[in-house]
């Protein structure tokens, strides 16, 4: 049994949104304000409770009303209007359509049915999906609709009485204007957390299920031994030993602590193995009794002395508590030994907090999965104890880890991905599941985990259809389909963007935006003409932009991959001129009728019919595709030689190394004792004529390209560089495109942007 799914409606920018949720782990990615922080706290909101639907109030994350979707006030203000002159029925409808609600899909099979028998919907149920609906609603609408109504006639009595004792009348406004406003103050005390059966013959239903009208929500809370809820949130409040105001109670020897209470203390619920320990502790506390009267005998005598205590006064007598629990209580009780030898002493030893931050958070958090996993299996002492909270012990535990990269080095960061599930599930039994939920902005912790494991958050700006901004969920295992149905051409193709993602650029899933680049010299050299040529305040600089090379011949693997993500994509590519009849590369000239090797171009946007000529003549920015632009080697019209007056002539480059030298020849052409590549291009600038020129140019693409990158870095100030033209023009499309989909709230100010709602 497991949790199949989560449908999140109405929570902050989760307008409507689907995560699906792997049987192991589950990898939430995407760029800054995605979403993902607020799908993380919509579960831990709706699910980590302590059994009961309506403690809302005492939960670890209480509701706001800034966790409804801002669109959605419009609304609900529209109807606390009606209620002014009834114009509107007391409806439930619409509030279950506004209001936050987290659809929960469970897999069960037959076997489950003590655990999932109220879930059942009707009697046809032979296994499958089950479906429960907590929905965040008012307790009582019509108790809601009598409080709000007073509380607002009477600031509307009281504003109305203040201007009719006073000349003029003045535009003051008084709480509670609407229902929002309302709300703000009341809403803990007006809502509860709603659940409700669905229907799972319509689990497939793009839209969330309507609840039918008169529906009772159930009485309890529908996940009582079903599920346990451990969560590890992002602020895990590590301190600085010297800071004044450290929040002291978060070290690991509070977790230690609290664990040893759980699970180990001898004094509870004693057996036979504990008596050696309570004995010792037993002697321990005697003779320290008999110490202390010892040590206050003189003073306890001239209290005596004193008169006291008289014949019918208790004697005074001191004894000693000596309790494991309050030995780990406090900062030194975890110390860290920088020594090898375990023979030697521990002189050589620091308390815990003088612990760097990032090994102390990987320990805690390591701790915290041990702990998690062993309150829920009832480990030690606490599997002695059986109340209403300790029930039987649930068959799934599902554990959300918020950021866990916070305050660990890279490595690090992959060492606790790798192993975090290993910990929750050792020495469980097989019957019982986990599932991990991550949510991160770590390129290192996305590269650990299989590539079907992760979750992308997709932006989506405001529209018509949508006033506020939202996000959508990508399931990046069915990106290509399903795999039952692949060919085994695009199997290959899914298992390679797999691995070449997972070892290379995992990075993409966290930026705004792409840029594909066939080789090493452009990979090397782009982020230098982004730095100096579009270093404007919010300009591309200012921009998360992931440069991946991925040559030529596999840029268009990665189409279905990049129309998914819809992240505004540059592909800078070459033409790869050849020749039609012998299928071999060629030196770029018109009217040849060579065509273009480009699989980008030809794949991916359907070139493969055009010669290059027509390439050539195509408009500026014709290879345009929804989110997605290709540019490539146009003609640069040079003068040659660069001292000579003559007309303009067109030369065709046929890489991104020889179109550099072309829009820079006469920097290169000064340039002292250039060496490698860059050598064999200057001396290509040297010929008399510009057909010689490019001849040369052409056969010295021959050798290592990214070593003229190299070269170029190493003779030549980057700021000096003239961009080539074509990927200038791309480059000023990619800035355009950003700051486009930036502007999150079409025709607004820009001040209005700030506005994340996440």
């Amino acid at each position: 049994m497991k949790i199949s799914s989560v449908d999140i409606q109405n929570f902050r920018k989760l307008k409507c949104c689907h995560i699906g949720l792997g049987k192991e782990e589950t990898v939430f990615v995407g760029s800054n304000n995605s979403g993902k922080t607020s799908a993380s706290d919509a579960l831990i909101k709706f699910l980590d409770k302590k059994r009961s639907l309506s403690n809302t109030e005492n939960s670890n994350r209480a509701f706001y009303t800034s966790d409804f979707t801002l669109s959605n006030w419009k609304q609900l203000n529209v109807i606390a209007e009606s209620w002014l002159d009834n114009s509107q029925d007391d409806s439930w409808d619409e509030w279950h359509r506004l209001c936050p609600s987290i659809d929960i899909w469970i897999e069960a099979n037959s076997d489950d049915i003590n655990y999932v028998c109220h879930l059942i919907p009707n009697l046809k149920w032979q296994g499958g999906d089950l479906g429960v609906r907590l929905a965040y609603l008012p307790k009582d609408l019509k108790r809601l609709k009598e409080n709000y109504l007073l509380e607002y006639r009477a600031a509307q009595d009281a504003v109305k009485d203040h201007n009719s004792k006073v000349s003029e009348s003045t535009n003051i406004e008084l709480w509670p204007r609407n229902i929002n406003e309302y709300l703000d103050r009341k809403l803990a005390s007006e809502f509860e957390i709603k659940a409700f059966l669905l229907d799972p013959e319509k689990i497939n239903e793009s839209i969330p299920q309507l609840i039918p009208v008169g529906s009772e929500p159930l009485e309890s809370y529908p996940f009582s031994g079903l599920f346990k809820v451990d969560v590890i949130e992002a602020q895990r409040g590590f301190y600085d030993p010297d800071a004044s105001n450290s929040n002291k109670s978060t070290g690991l020897s509070s977790q230690l602590n609290e664990y040893y209470k759980k699970h180990l203390n001898p004094s509870d619920l004693p057996c036979e193995k504990d008596l050696e320990a309570l004995k010792s502790i037993d002697e321990a506390k005697t003779q320290f009794d008999r110490k202390l009267e010892d040590a206050f005998g003189g003073a306890l005598g001239e209290v005596k002395g004193l008169g006291y205590p008289g014949f019918s006064d208790p004697d005074i007598r001191l004894s000693s508590r000596i309790d494991p629990v309050d030995g780990l209580d406090h900062s030194s009780s975890v110390i860290f030994n920088i020594q090898r030898s375990e023979e030697e002493s521990l002189e050589l030893s620091l308390p815990e907090k003088y612990n760097g931050l990032g090994y102390k958070n990987l320990i805690f958090m390591i701790f915290r999965l041990i702990s998690f996993r062993d309150g829920w299996q009832r480990v030690g002492k606490l599997g002695k104890r059986r109340s209403e909270v300790d029930i039987a012990i649930e068959p799934i535990h599902l554990v959300l880890i918020e950021e866990p990269e916070a305050h660990l080095h890279a490595q690090v960061q992959q060492v606790f991905i790798r192993k975090a599930y290993e910990v929750l599930r050792k020495n469980v039994s097989s019957h019982l599941s986990t599932q991990l939920l991550v949510s991160t902005h770590s390129s290192n912790i996305a590269h650990e985990v299989d590539f079907n494991k992760l979750r992308y958050f997709k932006r989506i700006p405001a529209s018509l259809d949508c006033s506020i901004p939202t996000s959508k969920v990508v399931d990046l295992s069915g990106v290509f389909g399903d795999s039952k149905n692949l060919s085994k051409a695009e199997l290959q193709t899914a298992k390679f963007v797999a691995r070449y993602i997972k070892t290379t650029h995992c990075d993409l899933f966290f930026s705004n935006g792409v840029v594909l680049v066939e080789g090493a010299a452009e990979r090397m050299l782009i982020p230098h003409f982004i730095k100096y040529k579009f270093n404007k305040e919010k300009g591309l600089n200012s921009s998360y932009i992931s440069i991946l090379e991925v040559g030529g011949a596999h840029a268009h693997r990665l189409k279905s991959l990049i129309e998914s993500l819809d992240l505004p994509t540059l592909i800078v590519t070459d033409t790869d001129a050849k020749d039609p009849k012998t299928g071999t590369k060629a030196q770029p000239k018109r009217k040849k009728r060579y065509v273009s090797g480009s699989d980008t171009l030809n794949k991916w946007f359907g070139f493969e019919n055009k010669t290059l000529d027509e390439l050539l003549d195509l408009e500026r920015l014709a290879a345009i595709k929804g989110n997605v632009c290709a540019v490539y080697q146009k003609g640069i019209y040079v003068k040659f030689p660069p001292d000579c007056p003559q007309t303009q002539r067109e030369a065709i480059p046929y890489t991104f190394e020889d179109a550099i030298v072309l829009s820079n020849i006469s920097l290169l052409k000064d340039l002292e004792s250039p060496t490698g590549m860059l050598k064999k291009m200057q001396e290509g600038l040297s010929k008399d004529n510009l057909s010689e020129c490019t001849k040369a140019l052409y056969d010295a693409l021959s050798g290592e390209k990214a070593k003229m990158a190299l070269d170029l870095l190493f003779d030549v100030d980057p700021k000096q560089l003239e961009v080539p033209k074509y990927i200038y023009d791309g480059l000023v499309w990619l800035e355009n495109k950003l700051t486009e989909m930036s502007n999150e709230y079409p025709e607004q100010k820009s001040s209005v942007m700030e506005i994340s709602n996440e």
